[in-house]
């Protein structure tokens, strides 16, 4: 079902910017605004949910690439819609541009990469990672 993506597609996904979300749950109280990182990751996760229909049962999606500029602070309270955009596809490497906008305006834009790789694949490369690993005691 991969093979039915088409450049051009495109994906949204809309949340309300909690405080959870803001920039004051990571360093200064009163920045009650949607922090960088939870753009990023709505980005990320609006790619994801968008391609995930297309994929077999046997395949996952991953991230390998984010490059993004927050363009203006969004206030808690206020819904923000990130619009991915299916720019390039090559083989398993997926490309989409990605727009961030507020109530009012655009507050981000960039790029996103995901990977389509064999999910079975992938679990074996974990655990045999969390094989070598010493956990602390």
């Amino acid at each position: 079902m991969a093979d039915q993506m088409t450049v051009g597609m495109t994906f949204e996904k809309t949340l309300t910017v909690t405080e959870v979300l803001t920039a004051g749950q990571l360093h200064r109280r009163g920045m009650y605004v949607l922090s960088t990182p939870e753009m990023i990751r709505l980005v990320e996760h609006c790619a994801l949910e968008g391609v995930q229909p297309f994929l077999q049962s046997n395949q996952n999606s991953v991230g390998t690439r984010v490059d993004v500029r927050h363009l203006s602070a969004t206030p808690m309270g206020m819904q923000v819609t990130a619009r991915c955009t299916l720019v390039e596809i090559d083989r398993r490497r997926l490309v989409f541009q990605a727009e961030v906008h507020d109530e009012l305006e655009k507050v981000g834009e960039g790029t996103h990469e995901r990977f389509i790789v064999d999910a079975e694949k992938q679990l074996a490369r974990i655990q045999e990672k969390l094989g070598r690993w010493k956990a602390p005691a």
